[in-house]
């Protein structure tokens, strides 16, 4: 679906302070400023609401990080997960621009910053994609972030196996819960081509429990990767993170 904008992308930001900057040129609104903005929106709780809205603590921001629905959650815990995602900020500015003689508008719902430049997300469900409203909104605010040069992504629904076993593996995502050393000497041995269940087993010397946290930790952290395509057992092999 094309897009005639007649006038330049605005955007409005809000501060850490809860000041609102608006009408700012697109083009030119420094990355920082956006890496620190507040979510636009506040939470709404209501009787009968029809969306799941909550907040969630990211290993990646070091902080809490808001989401609206729990198909949002789930897209959470993936860009957490991913080790070249930086930095996470939630409905980070709004979106303004004049198409077809009427201004519209727009909140993305996250901004990632990457080792591959700055992405910006919307997350929709499948079914919801094909109206034509939803379909023309993302259609211009895929070309307002692309004329900046970065990248945009409309997040549906994920692989039901992968999003478990990262749900699960995030229940290890907080570094101050293990202990130092022994996550150094797990770091220390050469785990490439080890099963799940070998390495649950590699420091008899130590409580079996603490041993297996620590290499569901290296996981999450992305020391090791393994198949996430079907659910964890023992028996998954683990690879050296190119």
């Amino acid at each position: 679906m094309g897009t005639a904008m007649a006038a330049p992308v605005r955007l409005s930001v809000r501060h850490v302070d809860e000041a609102v900057v608006e009408d700012l040129e697109w083009p030119s609104v420094p990355l920082g400023l956006l890496r620190e903005a507040r979510p636009w929106r506040t939470f709404r709780w209501f009787k009968g609401q029809q969306h799941y809205s909550g907040t969630y603590w990211s290993a990646t921001v070091g902080d809490h990080v808001i989401y609206e629905s729990r198909l949002e959650l789930g897209w959470l815990l993936f860009a957490d997960f991913a080790p070249e995602v930086r930095h996470i900020v939630a409905q980070p500015f709004l979106l303004k621009a004049d198409i077809g003689g009427k201004v519209r508008k727009h909140i993305p719902d996250y901004l990632l910053l990457t080792d591959n430049g700055p992405l910006v997300v919307d997350v929709k469900p499948r079914h919801r994609l094909e109206k034509p409203e939803v379909a023309f909104t993302f259609a211009w605010t895929r070309d307002a972030v692309t004329s900046r040069g970065w990248q945009y992504e409309v997040w549906s629904e994920p692989d039901p196996h992968v999003l478990e076993n990262i749900r699960f593996l995030a229940g290890y995502r907080r570094d101050w819960l293990f202990d130092a050393d022994l996550v150094g000497t797990l770091r220390a041995v050469d785990l490439d081509g080890m099963s799940l269940g070998d390495a649950f087993r590699l420091l008899p010397e130590c409580p079996p429990p603490l041993v297996k946290s620590a290499v569901l930790h290296l996981l999450w952290s992305g020391h090791v990767t393994t198949a996430l395509d079907r659910p964890l057992s023992a028996g998954h092999v683990l690879r050296r993170t190119p």
